[in-house]
C-alpha cells in the first residue's frame, strides 16, 4: 500500500479531501497522480471516507476514478472493498443513512448484502439506526431481509422491533418472514411484547403473526408482557387471541397471571383476572399464582388474588415448589415484614395452619407472629366446635386445626415463655395445655404462669406427681400462694371463665358489661398475672 502522501493519523490526502466534502480537492489529487485506492490503518479507502460523510459529489470523483484505474491497469473492485471490520462503504453510507450515495454505489454495483466481520450488512445497519428511507431502497434492489445478523440469530425484523422503529417494521413485515426465530425461539412478535413496543406489535399482529408462538422454554408473548408490565401489549394480545391459559413453563404450569401477580402490575392482573381459568388455583398439577406472589412479598397480589376467590390454602405444591402452601411459603420467611403482611392476608382468608406451620410461628423470635395469626382465629368451644364466621370477623379454629396447634406446641417447649401467655390471653382453655410433656419440659416461669390459670388443687393426680417430682429436683419453684387454697375470688373468675367461654372473656368486652366494680375487669382478665399479655 502506497502511503507516501498520508498526514501523521495515516490518513492519505485524497481520503482525508473526501472525509472533509472536498469534492474539487479530491478531483485535483486524483488528477495530479494520487492513487484512489490507497487505506489507511483501519483499512479505510478515500471512498470509504466519502460514503461516511455522506458526500455524493466526492464518491462519484473516487468512482469515476476507480472505474478509469480499472479499465487501465485493472485494479481491484473499490466499491466493494472492505475495511478491516469486513465494512463496505455502502455500509457505511447505510448505516450514516446516506440515502443519494448509497443510491450511487448501488448504481456502481455495490454488493447489498455484503456482510461485516461482526455478521452486520447495509441494511441491519439501516435498520438498527432507524433510516426508513435507505430500508426502503435497500429491500427494493433485492437485500436478503430474513438473513441472521447477530451471534443470538436476530433478523433485521427482530432488531426494527426491538428499537421500536414501527416504520420500518410496517415495511418489513411485508416481505419478511414473520415468524422467524432466534437462537432461544423468539419471534419478533416476542420481542414487541418483551419491550412494550405497541405500535410495531400492532403492525406485527394485523400482518398475520401468530400471538400465540411460544419460544424455547415455552414463554409466550403474554407471558413475557404480563411480566414486563407492558399493560398496552397485553390488551392488545388478548384482544387478538392471546391464550391466557397456555401452559408456559417447562418446569411447572406457569400462566401470564403468574407473572402479573409475581412482579405486581396490579392493572395486568385485575385484567387476566377476568380471562384466566381459576382452576390454576388449587386443581393438582398446577400452581396457584397466590405461590408467586408471596414469593416476592407482593401483598397487593396477594389481595387482589383473594379477593378474586382464589383459594389461601391452594394446592399442595411440595413437588414443584418444595413448599405445601402459600401460607407456609409466608411464615417460612415472616421476619420479612412484607411475608408477615402475607401471613395476615392469608389467615384472614380462612388459610389452614398445619402442624408444620403452627411450629413454624412457635419457633419464630418473639410473639408477634403468634400474636398476628391469633387475631383471626377463635378458639372453639368444647360444646359447640362450629366453623361460622363470628361477628368480630374471626374464624372460629377447626378442633383439628387446634390439635395440630398443640402438637406444635408441645414440641416446642423450649420457647414456652414466649407462646404460652399469647394462647392464654388470647382465650386458650388452659384444660387442653394439661399434657404431662408440657408439665416436665417448660420452664419455672411458664408453668407457674399456666397454673394462675386454674384451680391448682384440683390436677391430676399425674400431673400432681410430675410437680412433686419437679420441686423435689429443684426444677420448678412454685409461686406461695399454690400452696394454699385458691380464694374464693379466683374460683368465682374461673366460674365466670367458663360460663362465658375462655374466649369470649379475654378478647371481647363482655367482662365490662358485668355488674361489678370497673377494678374487678383486670381480676377477671386474669391481668393480676404479671406475664399475662393485653388482648
Amino acid at each position: 500500500m502506497d502511503f507516501t502522501a498520508c498526514y501523521e493519523d495515516t490518513v492519505s490526502s485524497v481520503a482525508a479531501a473526501a472525509r472533509a466534502g472536498r469534492a474539487g480537492r479530491v478531483r485535483k489529487l486524483l488528477g495530479g497522480g494520487c492513487r484512489v485506492d490507497s487505506r489507511d490503518n483501519r483499512g479505510w479507502t478515500a471512498l470509504h471516507e466519502a460514503a461516511a460523510a455522506g458526500s455524493s459529489a466526492c464518491v462519484r470523483e473516487i468512482l469515476a476514478a476507480a472505474l478509469q484505474a480499472r479499465s487501465c491497469r485493472g485494479a481491484p473492485d473499490l466499491v466493494n472493498a472492505q475495511t478491516h471490520e469486513g465494512e463496505s462503504s455502502c455500509y457505511l453510507a447505510a448505516q450514516r443513512g446516506h440515502l443519494r450515495v448509497v443510491r450511487l454505489l448501488l448504481k456502481a454495483h455495490a454488493d447489498v448484502n455484503q456482510m461485516t466481520n461482526d455478521l452486520s450488512c447495509p441494511l441491519y445497519a439501516a435498520v438498527d439506526r432507524g433510516h426508513k428511507d435507505v430500508v426502503e431502497l435497500l429491500v427494493s434492489k433485492g437485500a436478503e431481509v430474513n438473513r441472521t445478523h447477530t451471534a443470538s440469530c436476530w433478523t433485521c425484523l427482530h432488531q426494527a422491533v426491538y428499537k421500536g422503529h414501527s416504520r420500518i417494521v410496517s415495511i418489513l413485515v411485508k416481505v419478511c418472514n414473520l415468524e422467524v426465530l432466534d437462537d432461544h425461539g423468539i419471534s419478533p412478535l416476542f420481542v414487541a411484547a418483551q419491550y412494550g413496543q405497541k405500535e410495531s406489535l400492532e403492525a406485527l399482529i394485523h400482518a398475520g403473526a401468530d400471538v400465540n408462538s411460544q419460544a424455547a422454554d415455552l414463554a409466550t408473548p403474554l407471558l413475557i408482557a404480563s411480566q414486563e408490565g407492558h399493560a398496552a401489549c397485553v390488551d392488545l394480545l388478548l384482544d387478538h387471541g392471546a391464550d391466557p391459559n397456555r401452559a408456559c413453563s417447562t418446569e411447572w404450569p406457569q400462566l401470564p397471571i403468574h407473572a402479573a401477580a409475581e412482579f405486581g402490575h396490579k392493572g395486568i392482573l385485575r385484567r387476566l383476572l377476568d380471562v384466566t381459568d381459576p382452576a390454576c388455583g388449587q386443581t393438582d398439577g398446577m400452581v396457584s399464582p397466590l405461590y408467586v406472589a408471596v414469593n416476592r412479598g407482593q401483598t397487593e397480589s396477594v389481595a387482589m388474588l383473594l379477593r378474586a376467590g382464589y383459594s389461601p390454602d391452594a394446592q399442595d405444591c411440595t413437588c414443584s415448589l418444595g413448599v405445601r402452601s402459600p401460607l407456609t411459603l409466608a411464615l417460612s420467611r415472616a421476619s420479612n415484614e412484607a411475608l408477615r403482611e402475607c401471613v395476615d392476608l392469608l389467615v384472614a382468608a380462612g388459610a389452614t395452619l398445619e402442624e408444620q406451620d403452627w411450629t413454624q410461628v412457635f419457633v419464630s423470635d418473639g410473639p408477634q407472629l403468634l400474636q398476628l395469626v391469633l387475631q383471626h382465629r377463635r378458639f372453639p368451644r368444647r360444646e359447640s366446635p362450629s366453623t361460622t364466621m363470628q361477628h368480630d370477623g374471626r374464624t372460629t379454629m377447626k378442633l383439628q386445626e387446634q390439635a395440630s396447634m398443640l402438637t406444635a406446641a408441645l414440641s416446642c417447649t423450649g420457647s414456652a415463655s414466649l407462646w404460652l401467655p399469647v394462647l392464654l390471653s388470647s382465650g386458650l382453655e388452659p384444660s387442653v395445655l394439661l399434657q404431662p410433656r408440657l408439665f416436665e419440659e417448660v420452664d419455672s416461669e411458664a408453668l407457674n404462669h399456666l397454673l394462675e390459670f386454674m384451680n391448682w388443687t384440683t390436677l391430676p393426680p399425674p400431673l400432681r406427681l410430675i410437680l412433686d417430682q419437679r420441686r423435689a429436683g429443684r426444677s420448678w419453684e412454685p409461686r406461695p400462694h399454690f400452696d394454699s387454697l385458691p380464694l374464693l375470688s379466683h374460683i368465682c373468675r374461673l366460674r365466670i371463665r367458663e360460663i362465658l367461654g375462655a374466649d369470649v372473656l379475654m378478647r371481647s368486652r363482655a367482662v365490662q358489661q358485668l355488674p361489678v366494680p370497673p377494678l374487678i375487669h383486670d381480676f377477671l382478665q386474669f391481668r393480676d398475672n404479671p406475664e399475662t399479655l393485653p388482648s
